[in-house]
């Protein structure tokens, strides 16, 4: 195994950093090239013509999207983070959860998180069943 003297890693940084920041911003939607456009849009077309049984929702989640808020744009952003790093048991009761609140009000909602966190694991798979995601 060579020894590599420490300073040539930051050293080989500091000389890929510049390369990087070379690159100009990309302009505005309207300046952008008709390939760099379908770049963007490719995924959400496959995505659209592949789950026809989910455009609906798709549809309504834009301009869902579209109505937010930055502020509450970033919170939607963290969440999906947050979900991703969840084990598959932890997303099936989040799912089920979540499929749940979204008819509560919000004095409703505070109660079922109030009663999910003094569940036992046994009562907690108890509710998983009688409420499955939707």
């Amino acid at each position: 195994m060579k020894i590599r003297p420490p300073f040539l890693l930051p050293l080989l940084l500091a000389c890929a950093v510049p390369a990087l920041a070379q690159q100009p911003p990309l302009p505005e939607w309207d300046q952008l090239t008709p390939a760099q456009r379908e770049t963007l849009i490719a995924p959400m077309r496959d995505r659209w013509n592949a789950s026809p049984d989910h455009r609906q929702r798709m549809y309504d989640h834009a301009r869902g999207w579209q109505q937010m808020s930055p502020e509450q744009r970033a919170q939607a952003r963290r969440g999906m983070h947050r979900f991703k790093s969840m084990s598959p048991q932890q997303q099936r009761e989040a799912r089920a959860l979540f499929s749940k609140m979204r008819t509560m009000d919000k004095a409703q909602r505070e109660q079922l998180r109030e009663q999910w966190h003094r569940m036992t694991p046994e009562q907690r798979r108890q509710w998983l069943e009688a409420n499955p995601a939707d």
